[in-house]
């Protein structure tokens, strides 16, 4: 009699989680606290590349304000990310931050940021926290989708390596900035097993404008401050907030965009271009401005007068040259009413690329309550690969832990009723 029995060609884990990012290590972390064995695989060569990137310029965290106006930012998506924000609130997250050993503050903005800013000394505590807790990190692995058998594709260096792990968490991120390791590449893999996926859009992104090539090639990465953006979106909502904004190459991008970025792109989907106005003199009422404007310049150029008056030079200046005729420069009530309500017209968003971050994904009617994919059981997803968004300003990072953590809770339930003690 033949006692050999063929053993299988794949490595049977316990969780695997494939992306090292914000959501995927929450969820490493959840589960790690529940004394599970996790392996954590991402594609780059070292893990939270796009964390680090966007900690380069000062790492927003999450936000100090109320925490109902919070949870708003969330727009439509809020009601299926509520129970995941819930566990992970604003507080509890600066928290947790606290607990790496990294001090925050909140900036004027009501922004919190950890003290040195940075995202750097943030990823090497948290790494060295996982590793310290028995999380096997394995980078360099790009995952390839699933074998017939259901196992995991995975590439490195060496060749190819198939797992076959109890459960999995896919935290693959979008398709913004892709070399990064963020490709969407995951979109076909998991369409081709019946999960639902809302295309990927460019989201906190930059829009096209066809600028003159006097102010394209002029004032390209020009700032433009102290100005206020008014927008009516598809829904009749009219909005004005203040701030400040960017002209670019290809048109407009900056914070102020951003706010409205969701906005823009659901009207240019419907209508193929969006026109919004910028206020160019929010200090001032339109009355003010007309009557400022209309004060004798004597000799002086329109430029040195509306300089003098109004401190408009440069790229407002500019601005108002792209829509303004020599003519309706020399109307006075045309001019100001111009200075107050300035239209643009954008054509198109950026390339997703070079987004900050992605609208799309695994849709929440393809998810139970605790992230996992009803057509695939014990595949689990978070982070910015399913499809909600979120304004900047702490709002992306929060809600790619938050729902981190609910997948490794959801991985941890489900695998106690799969294994009843």
């Amino acid at each position: 009699m033949n006692n050999y029995t063929a053993q299988p060609d794949y490595i049977t884990q316990q969780v695997a989680i494939i992306g090292g990012g914000p959501a995927g290590l929450m969820a490493a972390e959840a589960l790690c606290l529940a004394g599970i064995q996790v392996d954590v695989y991402d594609a780059m060569p070292s893990l939270g590349r796009k964390f680090l990137l966007a900690g380069i310029g000062g790492l927003n965290i999450t936000h100090s304000e109320s925490y109902n106006t919070f949870c708003i930012r969330y727009g439509d998506h809020q009601p299926q990310l509520q129970a995941c924000l819930d566990r992970l609130p604003p507080s509890a997250l600066r928290a947790w931050v606290h607990g790496l050993g990294i001090d925050t503050f909140i900036g004027s903005s009501g922004r919190v940021f950890p003290t040195r800013m940075k995202a750097a000394p943030m990823l090497r505590a948290w790494l060295h926290r996982l590793r310290s807790a028995g999380v096997h990190l394995h980078v360099r692995h790009r995952w390839l989708g699933w074998n017939a058998d259901g196992s995991l594709r995975l590439a490195n260096p060496r060749g190819e390596i198939s797992i076959k792990p109890q459960a999995t968490v896919l935290a693959l991120g979008g398709a913004s900035w892709p070399q990064l390791g963020s490709d969407g590449a995951w979109v076909s893999w998991l369409q081709a097993r019946n999960v639902e996926i809302a295309p990927l859009q460019s989201a906190n992104c930059g829009f096209e404008v066809a600028w003159s090539s006097y102010l394209r090639d002029k004032f390209a990465g020009t700032p433009l401050k102290s100005v206020a953006l008014t927008f009516t979106d598809i829904q009749g909502h009219t909005e004005r907030r203040q701030g400040e904004m960017m002209i670019s190459m290809h048109g407009v991008e900056g914070s102020l965009i951003y706010a409205f970025s969701q906005r823009l792109r659901e009207y240019l989907n419907i209508h193929g271009s969006a026109t919004f106005t910028l206020d160019l003199a929010p200090g001032r009422d339109a009355e003010k401005v007309l009557a400022e404007i209309s004060k004798p310049r004597g000799s002086r150029s329109i430029s040195s007068h509306l300089q003098s008056r109004l401190g408009i030079a440069g790229v407002k200046m500019a601005l108002l040259r792209e829509v303004l005729s020599k003519e309706q420069f020399a109307d006075m009530a045309t001019l100001a009413a111009t200075i107050k309500s300035l239209p643009i017209t954008v054509r198109a968003t950026r390339p997703i690329a070079e987004a900050i971050s992605t609208a799309g994904g695994v849709r929440f009617s393809s998810l139970d309550q605790n992230l996992m994919l009803t057509t695939i059981p014990g595949v689990f997803v978070a982070g910015e690969m399913i499809d909600w968004e979120a304004p900047t300003g702490g709002y992306l990072l929060t809600a790619c832990f938050a729902t981190g953590l609910c997948a490794g809770l959801g991985v941890r339930d489900w695998l106690s009723h799969q294994h009843p003690s």
